[in-house]
């Protein structure tokens, strides 16, 4: 432990309302400071020569350890024999690293970190046999409150409020069964509670889980509280003030927040593809690039994994004996006839297979064998909190519902960006903007 000199001055001042202040100086001393050790992922920096650098193509973990003068039966040995803890195979271009090499003249490497992600690393110890193990950076949740009024989209909205874009998506999901995030209004508001996470206080790490939440859609108000019911199986979901669950039966959307809804269900709709002609459209469809997961909006069994005509590969699946839906012009399927699958699993991506003009999911929806309109549908919701657990639910709520009503709303004149704020363009059958349709 090195150590230097430092000079401490001690002042003391004593205030009190009937007397001026009077500074006095008390001692001045020249005192003997143990200068700390600096910590660098855990390791006395001290010890080693330290490189630090990220992977560039070409890089593999054999060649990186062979230039720092590791013995190849010890890089196979952790190829092989911790495999499950470091995959040396999955190394990605643009991942940082570092190395700490021996301070003597062979400058051979005694450490060698993988950082994954700005938060996880992994640590190969090359000192003496081989180690290897996973760890965490310290990180520190600092609680964030957000509010705002949509003038353009959710998205946007929240991006000139600096939030990170997780939230957005967050925000969507919890609310996902409860509003149409395609038919937001202007003038639509909504408050967040959530933690963001800092190393060292000073690096953003990314967003915690949202701790209440409320949004404002067409004058309507709906917050939402995590919550959970069952300690035993820890499943926890989102209800709202009146203990009601926000979860519905069915998502709203078969791909995840933002993407466009480009055609609607419209029975009159006259079809680009075939001349102009008015063809019922019984779908509803949302335009999204090739290769976006399609998700089943509701558990259910997989009756149909196939190729036919103008709907190309698509998959349908039967919920219940009243519910069916279907997936159209997908690149590629991911499940088979017979499958059970839940709600949020990935079933396909999107593609332009079958007749269409550009790549989009046709979602269709049935209703005691009949197409309708899933926006139009009042979907059946899941089941609220228990009588007999919703005085515990209601007095857990209480502080952050007044937290959430505290909080005041940012007019969009507030925000940094306005200027990037665009007009809003309410979702319209009409539109003169391109519409992908089957």
């Amino acid at each position: 432990m090195q150590k230097y000199w430092g000079v401490l001055l001690a002042l003391v001042v004593i205030v009190s309302c009937k007397e001026e202040e009077k500074p006095i100086i008390t001692e001045i001393a020249q005192i003997e400071v143990e200068k700390p050790v600096e910590k660098y992922f855990g390791f006395n920096l001290e010890e080693f020569k330290v490189v630090n650098d990220t992977i560039r193509y070409g890089d593999s973990f054999g060649e990186l350890m062979l230039k720092n003068h590791v013995d190849y039966p010890k890089i196979a040995a952790v190829s092989e024999k911790f495999r499950d803890t470091f995959d040396v195979r999955k190394i990605r271009v643009g991942k940082p690293y570092v190395i700490l090499k021996s301070k003597d003249s062979l400058e051979k490497a005694q450490i060698f970190i993988y950082q994954n992600d700005k938060v996880n690393y992994t640590v190969v110890d090359l000192r003496d046999s081989a180690l290897v193990y996973k760890s965490k950076k310290e990180v520190q949740l600092v609680e964030r409150e957000v509010a705002g009024v949509i003038n353009s989209s959710l998205s946007q909205t929240l991006d000139s409020l600096g939030v990170d874009y997780a939230v957005t998506i967050n925000l969507s999901e919890i609310y996902a069964w409860t509003i149409d995030f395609f038919r937001l209004e202007k003038g639509d508001k909504f408050k967040i509670v959530y933690d963001e996470k800092y190393i060292n206080d000073t690096i953003y790490a990314g967003s915690g889980a949202i701790k209440a939440a409320y949004f404002e859609h067409k004058g309507t108000p709906v917050y939402a509280f995590p919550y959970v019911i069952d300690s035993t199986k820890n499943i926890l979901d989102y209800y709202d003030q009146d203990a009601n669950n926000l979860r519905s039966t069915f998502l709203r959307a078969p791909i995840k927040f933002g993407y466009r809804l480009s055609s609607g269900y419209n029975l009159k709709r006259r079809i680009a593809y075939y001349g102009n002609r008015v063809r019922p459209h019984k779908g509803t469809d949302y335009a999204a690039p090739i290769g976006t997961p399609i998700i089943a909006t509701a558990d259910g069994t997989v009756t149909e994994s196939t190729r036919r005509g103008g709907n190309g590969r698509y998959v349908k699946i039967r919920h219940n004996g009243t519910y069916s839906t279907q997936y159209l012009h997908m690149r590629k399927q991911k499940v088979k006839k017979g499958d059970f699958v839940r709600q949020g699993d990935v079933i396909g991506w999107v593609g332009m297979t079958g007749n269409t003009s550009g790549p989009h999911v046709c979602y269709r929806f049935w209703k005691n064998g009949r197409q309708v309109d899933p926006l139009r549908e009042k979907l059946p919701s899941a089941d609220p909190i228990a009588d007999s657990l919703k005085s515990a639910y209601f007095e857990h709520i209480k502080p952050l519902r007044f937290q959430l009503d505290c909080i005041e709303f940012m007019q969009p004149s507030d925000y940094e960006n306005e200027k990037d704020m665009l007009t809003f363009n309410q979702y319209d059958d009409t539109s003169q903007n391109q519409s992908y349709s089957d």
